[in-house]
């Protein structure tokens, strides 16, 4: 981010309130008690709330201004009293330098030139590039020129195409008295407040600039803090009478308390025009902990390709937002994912998420064409074969290749089992209706930990069980999540062990409860009494255990295609092994549970005897109906669904990633396939490259098999993080790229959805009026906390400072 200084003419020198005047809060923001109130304590007013211009109601959203060159509008048509806030935003924002942007192609003469990305750092704080009209443009001269409206200048008006003269990009600079350096001194004279006429007015002494700096620094600590925690900072009433003025104001006073020199500085001890805790001053200072964290991770990602992951969820206050998260590997091999932002779209087709998408990595220099993958669900305008996002982006970038989120597709699987399957169907509804009639009110619960209770004492009693630290903790039915089957899971193991106690509430139920619940508690307890149940709960148990630890593995960050790859076989060979293996475990364990709690264990040589309306003609054994008609149908019916929805590991992309799997001295190793793997990615591997591919991936192979220090790596991402460690990425650059972009293909969308959950716990039911910029300045440093610690305090100052004319310096 480059940072320039302004010298005011001795014109725009005069005080100008409508200039120097902050934005009002907007009444949403704001307590119901405080929305007719207007905080001045910021440094920033110099005017008394009933002076305040009509025209403040035309400010402009400083962080939704186009970053696109292409797309801005010009800057005088903005309205007067914002445009130097505008000029300010787009300078500390810095030029627009997609550096890694696919730039097109344009023919001159028998040759065809291009814009070099060398350039911008040849001309960084100047040169900008438009991905809209690929073309060139000014920040200086966009900002203060006075050529713009009259259309004199290809940098300002239409736009610098002419590549292969880059003698024009030094003659736009020209001597010192041209116009760009005019306007580059003007920017310069703008970001530079101790020379602007207010502050020179107010004569600051050394001692109160010490006093601003303790202040703010205060005012930073506290609500670092709360960010941290994920804590609101404002209260219901924060006037002075309050004994509790919420939690900002509350952390300020404990900070005070602890440090003289602190609180001879804040709160009743500093002036009533800078206290520095106003609605205001807390916001930019989130905004700046949002951005300074923001721009750490795009520094990580530097300038290499990453891949995206993006979800869409309904926030507390019904508005759709859009997650993006970027999975990068960085300078040490690691695969990172990181949460970029949330965008908020008025509709969810693809076209306008692909805008959103658009306007958000151009916001931080990132452009479509350093893609090189793609991450969602399942939804049709997700993966859509003709309009959907995926489509929509791989149009503009071939390379940007989409894997199905593997821990969705697995979540599918189990869905349509159990959709399929008439007797696993009718299984879960028994288990709803348990959960309703066992946890629908507090004293079933209540009855449920005490039936829980009585049940362990008397088994330590008689030494069945025995006692220790974490043992025999008290457990509850768990309502089984509708898109969270995983979940259903953990309810089944806690139905098996809380079995007795259920029983026995819902006798309780059914003898002394309400009306209501008589008859149901008694039928659900008839039903669970029964072989068959038992028979299903055993089943499901071993068949969600299998895929729950496939499940969990998936969540992880830093799992990468072909480990995801491994674990899908690993699921299906266990469950043909269990089908082929595991029905005398199955019957043994059924048996023995149906012994303990007296449940009559049928005969598997009888014959079956179906219940309710008989539907069946044909007469068949017990032993028929439970090992073929349940045992094995289901069994089958899973690993047909896991088949056909990773159908996508079979693909030649996929399978070629394989060959990068280092275990057993890299077995896998296939020269052939992974120079196809290369071709894949024709911008990074051209014919010549390929070529000095081969030749590496021969000279890899012999390394890798007798170097000691790669005979225990496990993975793709280990194979990263070691040939880093052992400088071999630099002996080997090319295979270490093509080790990269088989990293950073992403295998789940775990990150997002977990990014939902944090935006869940930001933005509640008590702050469901948080706007959208507000809740990504949240957002950004309370996920990334480990980022965020490694923004300093002066940093934020500084950025702090920079936002807007203050009253006091630093």
């Amino acid at each position: 981010m480059h940072h320039f200084f302004k010298k005011v003419s001795p014109v725009t020198a005069v005080l100008s309130p409508s200039k120097n005047e902050p934005p009002l809060l907007q009444p949403q923001e704001l307590p119901n008690e405080d929305r007719n109130k207007v905080d001045l304590d910021d440094g920033s007013a110099l005017l008394q709330p009933q002076e305040l211009p009509s025209e403040d109601k035309d400010k402009v959203d400083l962080e939704k201004l186009p970053s696109d060159p292409e797309e801005r509008p010009d800057i005088m048509s903005y309205p007067p009293n914002s445009i130097e806030d505008i000029r300010r935003a787009y300078l500390l924002r810095g030029p627009c330098q997609p550096r890694k942007h696919n730039f097109l192609s344009t023919s001159n003469g028998n040759r065809k030139r291009k814009f070099v990305s060398l350039w911008f750092d040849e001309f960084k704080s100047w040169l900008e590039y438009s991905v809209t009209k690929e073309a060139a443009y000014c920040l200086y001269c966009y900002l203060f020129s006075r050529l713009h409206r009259n259309g004199q200048d290809a940098f300002v008006s239409k736009g610098f195409t002419a590549w292969g003269k880059k003698k024009r990009l030094r003659d736009h600079v020209g001597n010192h008295t041209s116009e760009h350096n005019r306007c580059r001194l003007a920017c310069q004279d703008l970001m530079n407040q101790p020379q602007h006429i207010e502050v020179s007015l107010l004569k600051q002494s050394t001692q109160s600039k010490l006093n601003y700096r303790c202040r703010l620094n205060a005012t930073i600590v506290s609500l670092r803090y709360l960010i941290m925690q994920g804590m609101p900072s404002r209260g219901h009433d924060e006037s002075e009478e309050s004994l509790n003025q919420g939690n900002f104001l509350e952390l300020l006073k404990v900070i005070a308390s602890c440090s003289d020199e602190i609180s001879s500085v804040v709160l009743k001890n500093a002036p009533d025009n800078l206290k520095l805790t106003s609605p205001r001053i807390q916001k930019d200072i989130i905004n700046a902990f949002g951005v300074e964290t923001t721009k750490l991770i795009v520094q990580d990602m530097g300038n290499d390709f990453f891949s995206i992951l993006i979800n869409e969820c309904r926030d507390i206050s019904v508005k759709e937002q859009m997650g993006v998260v970027v999975r990068y590997v960085d300078k040490n091999g690691c695969v990172m994912e990181r949460f970029l932002g949330v965008v908020h779209v008025r509709n969810t087709v693809a076209t306008s998420l692909e805008k959103a998408l658009d306007s958000l990595l151009s916001m931080y220099d990132l452009s479509v064409s350093s893609l090189r993958g793609q991450g969602y669900d399942g939804a049709s305008n997700m993966r859509g074969e003709f309009n959907g996002l995926k489509s929509l982006i791989l149009r503009r970038n071939p390379s940007a290749y989409y894997v199905h989120c593997f821990a969705h597709q697995l979540q599918l699987t189990i869905v349509d089992v159990a959709k399929k399957h008439t007797s696993i169907g009718s299984f879960y509804n028994v288990i709803n209706r348990l959960c309703n009639v066992v946890g629908g009110s507090c004293k079933r619960k209540d009855i449920l930990r005490e039936k829980q209770r009585e049940n362990i004492l008397e088994k330590i009693a008689s030494d069945e069980i025995t006692t220790g630290t974490g043992l025999n903790q008290e457990m509850s039915l768990k309502r089984p999540g509708d898109t969270r089957w995983s979940s259903h899971y953990g309810t089944l193991i806690n139905l098996i062990h809380l079995f007795s106690s259920i029983a026995d509430v819902l006798e309780y139920v059914g003898e002394n409860g309400d009306d209501s619940y008589r008859a149901e508690a008694d039928d659900v307890s008839e039903i669970i009494n029964r072989f068959e149940f038992i028979f299903v709960l055993h089943l499901m148990k071993q068949i969600l255990g299998i895929t729950h630890e496939l499940s969990q593995v998936l969540q992880k960050k830093d799992q990468d295609i072909v480990n995801a790859m491994n674990l899908v076989k690993v699921a299906k060979a266990r469950l043909q092994i269990m089908r082929e293996e595991g029905w005398e475990v199955l019957l043994t364990d059924v048996s023995k549970f149906c012994d303990k709690y007296e449940i009559i264990v049928l005969d598997m040589d009888n014959e079956f005897v179906p219940r309710g309306r008989v539907r069946r003609t044909q007469k068949m054994k017990n032993l028929h109906y439970y090992r073929v008609e349940i045992f094995c149908s289901v069994i089958d019916m899973q690993a047909q669904e896991l088949n056909h929805r990773f159908g996508e590991t079979n693909t030649d992309l996929l399978l070629c990633m394989a060959c990068f799997d280092p275990r057993d001295s890299f077995s896998a190793f296939d020269l052939e396939k992974l120079l196809r793997l290369a071709s894949y990615y024709p911008s990074e591997f051209s014919g010549v490259a390929l070529d000095e591919l081969e030749n590496q991936l021969q000279s890899f192979i012999f390394d890798m098999r007798i170097d000691e220090n790669f005979s225990q790596v496990s993975g793709i991402g280990g194979l990263a993080q070691k040939m880093v460690s052992t400088r071999n990425h630099e002996i080997f650059p090319l295979v270490y790229l093509l080790v990269k972009l088989s990293l950073i293909l992403s295998v789940a969308t775990a990150s997002v959805e977990r990014a939902f959950s944090a935006m869940k716990f930001i933005k509640s039911s008590l702050r469901n009026s948080m706007g959208d910029q507000l809740l990504q300045d949240c957002l950004v440093p309370y996920i990334e906390n480990d980022v965020f610690v490694n923004v300093t305090n002066e940093t934020i100052m500084q950025r702090f400072q920079k936002m807007k004319n203050r009253r006091e310096m630093l």
